[in-house]
């Protein structure tokens, strides 16, 4: 039985949503039992209701511990999806937003100097960090309100480059995919371009439409070198839109999750080809 650790009132103003619940749900993943916290957002619809489950990023350098324990939500995003009829599942992967176990998606040997750039420890960061999608998904799909023949993935950041290659490597299970400026290092970093190219080209195998929104100004991944993602991932068979937007007036382009103003018409009308 999952576990009710929360019911949080955000009020956020006009048109303010509510986190339903924050819950520690059990899992197995890598052969350890552990709870992974959950956001969710449950529309007034009685279920079972269309579903997104949409994936955090990372921690910008790695080094700083209070962002590995920050706790994970997108009210905006959640409000967007259950104004529409959707529930919306938040889970936190292993060590980060209060989860259990221990954060480790591409650590050096010392972890004080934050992600390391070697590609083989990068990709295996990557895959266990997908191993913990697949823990969450298997106890999302059995919660009652979750339809899961409308059952949608999406993440920022390297949430964002998770959700790609999660539907594309287990066929059949997401309905349609939001990746919101993903990629797992930034262009800066050494080797960055290779794995983020790597991990796209996975994405390729996705055999419908994959939404991509992506803004201007944005630290870790500027519309050029995203354009040259989503080119490498098409290269690989991928079909998709790439949306790009102006760097939101209060923030970088990296947050455009933050301001659905900007992206709702793309969003609604993915979703309405999708046949939602």
């Amino acid at each position: 039985m999952t576990l009710l650790v929360a019911v949080l009132a955000l009020l956020l103003g006009a048109g303010a949503v509510t986190a339903q619940e924050l819950r520690m749900v059990p899992v197995t993943v890598d052969g350890e039992a552990v709870k992974l916290a959950m956001r969710i957002y449950t529309p007034a619809t009685p279920g079972p209701v269309p579903t997104l489950v949409f994936n955090h990023g990372s921690t910008g350098g790695g080094t700083n511990p209070d962002i590995m324990v920050r706790s994970i939500d997108f009210p905006a995003l959640a409000k967007f999806f259950t104004d529409r009829g959707w529930a919306v599942v938040m889970p936190a992967r292993r060590g980060r937003g209060g989860s259990e176990g221990v954060y480790d998606e591409g650590f050096g040997a010392d972890r004080s100097r934050g992600y390391t750039d070697e590609p083989s420890i990068s990709i295996a960061g990557a895959e266990r960090a997908l191993r913990d999608i697949d823990a969450a998904m298997t106890a999302i799909v059995a919660m009652p309100f979750v339809d899961r023949e409308r059952l949608i993935i999406g993440g920022q950041s390297r949430g964002g480059i998770l959700a790609v290659v999660w539907a594309a490597t287990r066929p059949g299970r997401a309905k349609a995919v939001i990746n919101f400026v993903g990629g797992w290092h930034g262009m800066m970093r050494t080797n960055g371009t290779l794995v983020n190219r790597t991990l796209f080209g996975r994405g390729g195998a996705y055999p419908q439409e994959i939404l991509w929104l992506y803004g201007d100004e944005d630290p870790f991944y500027d519309l050029s070198y995203s354009r040259e993602n989503f080119a490498a991932f098409q290269a690989a068979g991928g079909k998709g839109a790439f949306v790009e937007f102006r760097r939101p007036a209060t923030n970088s382009g990296h947050r455009i999750v933050e301001f659905p103003e900007m992206w709702s018409g793309a969003v609604d009308a993915y979703l309405t080809r999708q046949g939602f």
